[in-house]
């Protein structure tokens, strides 16, 4: 690998690393009006078009199995999510929110509207920030077909 391509690569990784610090605090401050944390928006906006086994909410997410499973607790204890059982899997029940979960969501929906249209602004127009999605999305998919290749991230020679 080239100094090049090891420099290109620290800066992506550094970049999306402050890139997911800015997200969680914007979600944070977005989701407080409606009494949620960006954590229960997160899990919650996973299950909103159908319900989810919380293993399935993890994988969507990049995120472990045990932090939405304490997420998910905390949603159902609160009323704002429940549990089902799950046709396909006896003991994974699926996660869907209640009308209270929907009816938080649904308030964030007036200042995600605004801070979209703003980062839209100040990105350049929509094209921009379609093509900021697309290559978000390429850097993904790339991720993951590397770690479906050899089901493993390479490790430093020792």
């Amino acid at each position: 690998m080239s100094r090049a391509q090891q420099d290109a690569l620290s800066q992506t990784a550094l970049t999306v690393f402050r890139l997911n610090g800015q997200f969680l605090s914007v979600s944070e401050r977005l989701a407080e009006p409606a009494g949620l944390t960006a954590a229960w928006w997160q899990v919650l906006g996973a299950v909103l078009p159908e319900p989810l086994p919380v293993s399935g909410i993890a994988r969507a997410m990049g995120i472990t199995r045990q932090s939405v499973q304490r997420i998910a607790d905390l949603l159902v204890g609160e009323g704002l999510a429940a549990y089902a059982p799950n046709p396909a899997h006896r003991r994974a029940k699926l996660l869907s929110p209640t009308p209270e979960g929907r009816a938080a969501v649904r308030r964030i929906g007036p200042g995600h509207a605004e801070l979209a249209a703003r980062l839209m602004s100040e990105l350049g127009g929509q094209d921009a920030f379609d093509e900021t999605v697309r290559v978000l999305h390429r850097l993904s998919a790339a991720l993951d077909a590397l770690e479906a290749g050899d089901g493993k991230a390479p490790t430093s020679p020792r």
